[in-house]
């Protein structure tokens, strides 16, 4: 059995929220540069290159990619061979929230109450979402999600014989709804199977996947290639103005589902797909 200390793991995610806005993946940003370099148009290209320039100067004076500094977003992977010590798993992280958010000058986003809308003034609480692994790490991803892009996503409850036509049809529908709205050029996380609150999981976690990368099975990686290339004929372009980059990856997870059913999720994120792992 490993003994984790809540102090380490607050710690962590204090850092991870700073440097998970102030800093896009190679991954991301090498997506994007690709994009601008592909695209025809001249003022798509102009948009990509400032889209570029606005990265290198966050990374330089370290501020935010963006200013919505998003509601912090948790995939957590314990170890069962992990104790955590010291106080609660989920008080620890909140705790690294509370920190990152006033350490990195971060936008404070988060209301306690739906309705009253009362700013809690930390960012917190965070959505967290756990699962129990093999091994004695505990692995944290951060997504901070702003609600721009969040605002367009979709959940439909489709029918087994709708079939993938139909999940085609939501997934490009929803990104051709989402237009300027959402900050284009998109990353599209989509969620197939499970139930109505798994298949919204799977969407967002499809988001922390890198551009370029494609699901193990192989007929999802061949629908995520032909959703972006169908996706991307809409001609939204960058910032909703034209051009032939609308998205810049379709990242799909499944899961099984009930005969009765085919749940589909498309959780809609801008250019701005922030991520972050660490193993502690």
């Amino acid at each position: 059995m490993r003994e984790i200390d809540v102090k380490e793991i607050t710690k962590t995610v204090a850092k991870l929220c700073i440097d998970a806005n102030l800093e896009l993946s190679d991954e991301m940003q090498s997506c994007i540069k690709k994009a601008g370099e592909n695209e025809e148009g001249q003022l798509a290209k102009e948009i990509f290159q400032q889209l570029m320039e606005n990265m290198e100067i966050a990374k330089q004076d370290r501020i935010p990619i963006c200013q919505d500094t998003g509601m912090a977003v948790f995939f957590i992977e314990v170890g069962q061979e992990v104790h955590i010590s010291g106080g609660s798993l989920t008080d620890a992280i909140n705790e690294g929230v509370r920190q990152g958010y006033e350490e990195g000058y971060l936008r404070k986003s988060v209301v306690s109450d739906p309705l009253i809308r009362e700013n809690t003034k930390d960012n917190t609480p965070a959505i967290i979402h756990y699962d129990i692994v093999p091994g004695d790490k505990l692995k944290i991803t951060i997504t901070p999600k702003g609600f721009g892009s969040e605002n367009m996503s979709v959940l439909k409850m489709l029918k087994p014989a709708d079939g993938v036509e139909g999940v085609k049809q939501v997934v490009i529908d929803a990104a051709k709804n989402a237009g300027p709205n959402a900050c284009p050029p998109f990353v599209l996380g989509v969620g197939i199977g499970g139930d109505f609150e798994l298949v919204a999981k799977l969407a967002k976690k499809a988001l922390t996947r890198e551009p370029g990368s494609h699901n193990e099975i192989a007929y999802i990686a061949d629908l995520e290639k032909e959703l972006l290339e169908e996706i991307n004929k809409l001609g939204i372009g960058p910032a909703g103005l034209g051009g032939s980059n609308t998205a810049l990856a379709v990242n799909i997870e499944t899961y099984a589902t009930h005969i009765a059913g085919l749940p589909v999720a498309v959780n809609m994120c801008c250019h701005v797909d922030r991520h972050k792992s660490i193993c502690i």
